[in-house]
């Protein structure tokens, strides 16, 4: 009686050891491998040679793993929203004025927790007020009051 596992015995071997690390990590790059390895195993059942078991393994294997991004992506995450972070969510939260925001040297504004330093875009504004972040350039907030509006001008521009 001949013991000696065959070419599809191996593989499936592999494959099923690939699914239990696959188990134990909390990634699927494991999983795709197994699945390639499950499918050279069916390969080599149906009379694959080893260079051709090689490469269905490794096509199988990139192919989902190419895939897999686009597939969780439009199945998981279709109605997630864009998550904001760092400047981006910055702009347009209200922050408030720790140390007046006067010119031309500006303030302090706390934001978060954090104190920042800010100018105003609408003129000096008192200690304890509320405003909101326009913009963010490097380590200085540019902020306005909510309230403040840019000045309309009157009349046609062209008739002048």
């Amino acid at each position: 009686m001949d013991l000696t596992p065959t070419a599809w015995q191996l593989w499936l071997i592999a494959a099923l050891l690939l699914g239990a690390l696959e188990l134990q990590l909390t990634s699927f790059m494991v999983l795709w491998l197994a699945v390639g390895a499950l499918a050279s195993s069916i390969g080599a059942a149906l009379g694959l040679s080893l260079n051709g078991q090689l490469y269905l393994f490794t096509a199988v294997s990139v192919a989902l793993f190419a895939a897999s991004r686009t597939l969780f992506k439009s199945v998981f995450m279709r109605d997630a929203a864009h998550l904001k972070t760092g400047i981006e969510a910055m702009l347009g939260q209200e922050a408030v004025v720790v140390e007046s925001l006067g010119d031309p040297l500006g303030g302090t504004v706390r934001i978060n927790g954090e104190l920042w330093t800010a100018r105003s875009l609408s003129g000096p504004v008192p200690e304890g007020e509320l405003v909101t972040v326009e913009q963010v350039e490097g380590l200085k907030l540019w902020v306005r009051r909510p309230t403040a509006s840019l000045p309309v001008p009157s009349g046609d521009p062209r008739k002048e």
